[in-house]
């Protein structure tokens, strides 16, 4: 952890905050929680101050990093910065972009600043804020690109369009030294059938799979005799043609069962081409130009199960089988990395957070976004299998119908955290005295010094 966090000393002006930034990240993991006496009291250093918790307040407000940048804003650049290298490292041809819209949800919240209006996870409106989160994928690797919280009555809001589109170039700017031996994907869900957003992403150079919901589409697509015909996505979907199976493992709820649960499926993947006209212009001041562009529409049927088909458009070629599956695994993937986003968020209690100023409610989010980094690059909260040994080590029992809650995850998480500082410290004291006091050693079964 020390030496992942070394790499945001560049913002940090001075020892003291450094080691309150330092200690904030890691009170963060250990907690579980964005409270600010919680971060205190699971950090060691802060636990013995007696004012801890106010100084995780006066790093999130900027009252104490009057000579460090210490703002939401510097913090996420220097964490992307961090992903781009992390990303760098793999020797894929291939960079997938997850984006994911997500509210914090404050629903008892009174006197916080400019809340906004959110939905809670029974649709009903909540105060709250709404983020906007993006994440970087390779073989094996993960980084994260950018986050951003913001309001709709906030000041400095424009619209959740124009945040959607700074959040698209300021990813593409920082990925363009990937670009010059990697293709970008962009794959996003239904919040982003945009043909603004395509528009951009296609400007730069990227590529795009989208789940799309507005079937009302006017578009040209052709017909199973060849045939081009203009119409909208509704009717082209008539037009499909079926091209692959593809067996995999989904969370869907199959015949008469009551509850949704991983199980292998199976998934018929049918495709047809598609051309779309777009203005250039389109939620840009001045004229523009009409664009043709050629894309796919791909439907995704889990067969058996209760789930509705996906529907997505891609400017990836789909022509035969493998093309069909290695979309299908694109989007599969956004769906997968959506589940740990949600694991992240729950094991940190980003919807914990209470401060009575906007730009510290962003700093101790980006913060949180720094300890999430660090799970990432760990790789303990991308795969589900990875996550049921985390619940183990919590003290969880593998039944029917009993999924990990928080308290036993963030057991897991902790003892995983001791584990590593514990290495890190034995580690240490070796190198300055050459061997561990033997009744240590003999405690964790390391031969005496005499005996090696």
């Amino acid at each position: 952890l020390a030496d992942y966090l070394g790499h945001f000393d560049r913002l940090i002006g001075d020892k003291r905050t450094a080691r309150t930034f330092r200690e904030v990240v890691r009170g963060i993991i250990n907690a579980g929680s964005l409270i600010c006496q919680q971060i205190a009291a699971h950090s060691p250093l802060l636990s013995e101050a007696k004012d801890g918790a106010q100084r995780v307040i006066r790093l999130a407000t900027g009252e104490s990093t009057q000579r460090s940048d210490l703002d939401a804003e510097q913090v996420v650049d220097a964490l992307c910065e961090r992903g781009v290298e992390h990303l760098a490292k793999s020797e894929s041809d291939e960079l997938w972009l997850i984006a994911d819209p997500s509210d914090l949800r404050k629903p008892y919240a009174q006197e916080m600043p400019d809340l906004m209006q959110v939905r809670d996870l029974d649709g009903k409106l909540v105060p709250g804020y709404r983020t906007l989160n993006v994440l970087g994928m390779t073989p094996g690797r993960r980084g994260i690109l950018y986050h951003r919280l913001f309001s709709s009555v906030a000041e400095d809001f424009l619209s959740e369009p124009m945040e959607v589109q700074r959040g698209l170039k300021k990813v593409s700017q920082a990925v363009r030294p990937l670009k010059e031996r990697m293709a970008v994907s962009w794959i996003v869900d239904r919040g982003f059938d945009d043909v603004a957003v395509w528009r951009t992403i296609w400007e730069q150079d990227e590529h795009l799979v989208c789940r799309i919901s507005h079937t009302e589409r006017l578009v040209a697509y052709q017909a199973v005799n060849g045939q081009w015909l203009e119409g909208d996505i509704a009717a082209a979907r008539e037009h499909l043609r079926p091209l692959a199976r593809a067996e995999t493992e989904m969370v869907v709820r199959r015949g008469r069962q009551k509850k949704r649960k991983r199980q292998k499926v199976t998934a018929e993947i049918r495709a047809c081409p598609l051309r779309l006209t777009y203005d250039s212009a389109v939620r840009r001041q001045g004229e523009g130009e009409q664009v043709q562009k050629e894309i796919w529409l791909v439907e995704v049927e889990v067969l058996g199960s209760h789930q509705k088909p996906w529907l997505l458009i891609t400017d990836w070629p789909v022509t035969d089988a493998e093309s069909a599956v290695r979309v299908f695994r694109m989007y599969r993937q956004r769906w997968a990395v959506e589940d740990s986003f949600k694991f992240t968020k729950e094991i940190l209690g980003w919807e914990e957070v209470q401060l009575l100023d906007l730009e510290g409610i962003r700093t101790l989010l980006a913060l949180a976004w720094v300890a999430a980094g660090f799970l990432y690059e760990l790789g303990v909260t991308l795969e589900w299998e990875e996550v049921r040994i985390l619940a183990r080590l919590g003290g969880w029992a593998e039944r029917k119908d009993n999924p990990p809650g928080k308290i036993v995850l963030t057991r897991g998480l902790r003892r995983i955290m001791d584990m590593l500082y514990t290495q890190a410290f034995l580690d240490r004291y070796r190198e300055e005295h050459g061997a561990l006091p033997p009744r240590i050693a003999a405690w964790i079964g390391e031969p005496p010094p005499e005996e090696l």
